[in-house]
């Protein structure tokens, strides 16, 4: 007995997500195995490899000063000078005029979030990425 692997596919393409839901169960249960383990086994794998650049990229942030209202604009450029040390007037406001753009690169999370906090209790939109 040949297995009609066309045949099988047609019957599949007309079945319901719950009736083809249903056949896997039932193999599984006959079969003795799980038709997940497979799938994630290798999306484990392949994850694997990619979840190490994604932990590495979790513990750094960057600061992004998005936007700001122009009432705001003096109180953010203090706030720029204070989150980011040694930045002159002049570079602060250029950096506040040119938003959206980024206040600090690469900083610790628990940098990062005090940052934002200080430029948004100035009144600044800012994300970290």
């Amino acid at each position: 007995m040949a297995l009609d692997k066309g045949k099988i596919v047609e019957e599949l393409s007309n079945a319901t997500v719950i009736e083809i839901a249903d056949l896997v169960k039932e193999l599984e249960g006959k079969w003795g195995v799980s038709a997940a383990a497979p799938v994630a086994a290798a999306g484990a794998a392949g994850a694997g490899a990619a979840a190490a650049p994604a932990a590495e990229a979790k513990t750094t942030f960057d600061v992004i000063l998005t936007s700001l209202p122009a009432d705001k604009k003096i109180a953010v450029i203090k706030a720029v000078r204070e989150v980011k040390a040694g930045l002159g007037l002049a570079e602060a406001k250029a950096l506040v005029e040119g938003a959206p753009k980024p206040v600090l690169e690469g900083a610790p999370k628990a940098e990062a979030d005090a940052a934002k906090k200080k430029l948004e209790e100035a009144g600044a939109k800012v994300e970290l990425k």
